[in-house]
């Protein structure tokens, strides 16, 4: 099962805002393979997609009643698609990066909320997995840029940000099972990738990495295993999935947790969801 059985890990205090996000790989796909139990069972607050890969309509009678659907769909069919789904309703919302060359690309959502009297913001984004050597890697390094600037100017607008998903990049050695044989041959770990998140995390955009720091300097936890050989088993995986917190909100995270599946043919996703309480 994905739904886990430690009541430490299920209960909510009082007061506590839980955020969840993972990429779907599908949300028909995903439904199909129970995802809709492990909703049911975690008690979230704010729910973010990545890889929706399905028109608003379906999106929307799968989840059902009783959330608010924030939804970017890609212009190309069955690709990307993210959403922001929340008990309680936005007060703004923003649909894509602020770069018209994204605008369709079903990549970067944006939520406002207010909470205790402060405007709190919730991104879903995608950030593309990229291929060396073709238009998917420059895409890749186009979006990080974009982010760059994004990142700054939400910090600057809102009084606490938080940006989570898929975002397709390993940060450390920490972050993968097999760094050597992946570390500047493969997309997610290229240094010039990873240059991206030394800024994101350093102190000129000043970003927290809310599941590095609870989990201390520790490999994983891993968030993305493929589906092809023996990874999941091996537990050969990769910790692309983030909270990105600004200082203020990062500190008012109190638990993490990777919501790894027990079995391989028990997951719905080649992702696990990534859930993370705020004490406000």
């Amino acid at each position: 099962m994905v739904i886990p059985t430690s009541v430490e890990i299920l209960s909510k205090d009082a007061g506590a805002l839980r955020v969840a996000s993972v990429n779907v790989n599908g949300i028909r796909a995903a439904y199909k393979r129970n995802m809709a139990d492990w909703i049911a069972a975690r008690d979230v607050d704010i729910l973010c997609l990545q890889e929706v890969r399905a028109p608003d309509k379906i999106l929307r009678e799968l989840i059902g009643e009783g959330w608010h659907i924030l939804h970017a769909e890609a212009k190309d069919k069955g690709r990307a698609g993210v959403a922001v789904l929340s008990r309680t309703e936005p007060v703004a919302v923003r649909e894509h990066i602020g770069e018209d060359y994204f605008a369709e690309s079903g990549r970067w959502v944006e939520a406002d909320f207010e909470v205790n009297g402060e405007i709190f913001t919730v991104v879903s984004a995608y950030v593309h997995s990229g291929e060396l050597g073709t238009q998917k890697q420059e895409d890749k390094y186009r979006f990080l840029q974009r982010m760059n600037v994004r990142l700054v100017e939400l910090k600057n607008e809102k009084d606490h940000v938080l940006v989570v998903g898929d975002l397709n990049v390993v940060h450390t050695q920490k972050d993968i099972k097999n760094w050597k044989p992946n570390h500047n041959k493969r997309a997610g770990v290229m240094d010039e990738e990873i240059a991206y998140f030394d800024g994101f995390f350093g102190p000129e955009i000043g970003y927290k990495d809310v599941a590095r720091e609870l989990a201390g300097d520790v490999q994983g936890p891993y968030t993305w295993w493929s589906f092809r050989g023996q990874a999941f088993d091996n537990d050969a995986g990769w910790r692309i999935d983030y909270h990105m917190a600004t200082p203020a909100l990062a500190g008012k995270a109190i638990k993490s947790h990777v919501d790894r599946a027990s079995a391989y043919d028990l997951r719905f996703s080649d992702h696990a969801p990534l859930v993370v309480d705020y004490q406000f």
